[in-house]
């Protein structure tokens, strides 16, 4: 894969677009009791009716500004302000203030819309109307009883594009995550970059190579005393503005994996959605599902525990580049062959801002 123009770029971020849907929690972390997440730079309170239903509110109270999230749910689907006793709906208008029985019509917060899809609950902070539930990210491995797995939450302390970037370039695996899941093969393999619409795809097999220490794991998981060359693919879809989503697998070399043949492997899917909080953090929702061995919770626990270590070896790089770029505000990123898909990833992304009015890099 050759990228025509190799031309510098300026470190300084983008904004997010608004007209999206982004996770802001797990399923099962929203509850009757609210809790509190920043998302986009918008504070919010997050609770379920008695019925279940998520409800997403804006965190500050009409009143003094006090955080809903520190309050309590009461009736139906009521949330009461904690300072002075104010409750609102789950639209976010008021229906009872402390002592007065008239309430002030302009007595609202923001609520926003909300839909449950892939265990998560996914929150549009931009224009209502546009909010339809068919362009939430297609993560169905989540949720299908074909697959299984499990993940977690990372609070990374950097900028979400730099977590895009280093899943859309997975050749870092070769050196930040050498004892697991990295080797040579990564870097020298070629690739393939293809965009349509709101996605981007990086396809890269490696073919007839060593399996990697987790790899090897997991096809003897499947075959038990596996040995042998294996035929590795990473293929690497992102949809805008921030889930990728990652096909990976080896395979029994020569078995016809390429060919779409991988009943002699082993198959799973890296989900990963990203949900920008400021310009310089973010909330990383990351899951890996597989479709094998799938009655195994000890496999389940290995492999998302597994994954665990190997991003948080991303963690701390996304961490001290992060506090890189904050102390060379200046400085100008260059691009290699590697960095094709990032920066079409940069090119929707930027497309959506603009389409919102907001193209503006931050600060």
């Amino acid at each position: 894969m050759t990228v025509q123009s190799m031309s510098s770029t300026t470190n300084k971020v983008l904004g997010y677009p608004l007209n999206a849907w982004y996770v802001a929690a797990w399923d099962h972390e929203v509850g009757r009791k609210p809790m509190s997440r920043r998302i986009a730079d918008r504070p919010l309170a997050l609770y379920r009716t008695e019925t279940g239903q998520a409800v997403a509110l804006a965190d500050a109270c009409w009143h003094r500004l006090a955080p809903l999230s520190m309050g309590k749910t009461v009736g139906k689907d009521g949330i009461q302000c904690p300072y002075h006793g104010i409750v609102y709906n789950s639209a976010g208008r008021c229906v009872s203030m402390p002592a007065q029985e008239t309430l002030n019509p302009s007595a609202t917060v923001p609520s926003f819309p909300v839909v449950e899809r892939h265990r998560y609950v996914w929150v549009w902070l931009g224009d209502p109307t546009k909010a339809d539930p068919d362009l939430v990210p297609d993560m169905h491995q989540m949720s299908s009883d074909e697959w299984a797995g499990d993940g977690e939450t990372i609070f990374a302390p950097c900028n979400y594009q730099l977590v895009l970037d280093n899943l859309m370039d997975l050749t870092h695996e070769e050196f930040v995550h050498s004892s697991s899941i990295g080797q040579d093969e990564l870097s020298e393999s070629d690739f393939v970059v293809t965009h349509d619409g709101d996605t981007v795809t990086v396809s890269r097999w490696m073919l007839n190579i060593d399996a990697p220490p987790f790899w090897l794991k997991n096809m003897r998981d499947k075959f038990p005393g596996f040995e042998g060359k294996v035929d590795r693919w990473q293929i690497i879809t992102f949809q805008s503005p921030s889930t990728i989503n990652i096909d990976v697998g080896v395979a029994k070399a020569g078995t016809g994996a390429p060919d779409g043949d991988r009943s002699q492997g082993v198959n799973g899917f890296v989900m990963n959605t990203i949900s920008p909080e400021t310009a310089k953090t973010c909330h990383y929702f990351w899951a890996f599902m597989r479709n094998y061995r799938l009655e195994s919770q000890l496999i389940t626990t290995q492999l998302r525990d597994g994954v665990h270590g190997v991003f948080g070896e991303d963690e701390a790089m996304l961490k001290a580049q992060q506090e890189a770029i904050d102390a060379n505000p200046d400085y100008e990123f260059y691009n290699l062959n590697i960095d094709a898909g990032g920066m079409w990833v940069r090119r929707l992304i930027e497309r959506q801002l603009a389409t919102e009015g907001r193209l503006t890099p931050v600060p």
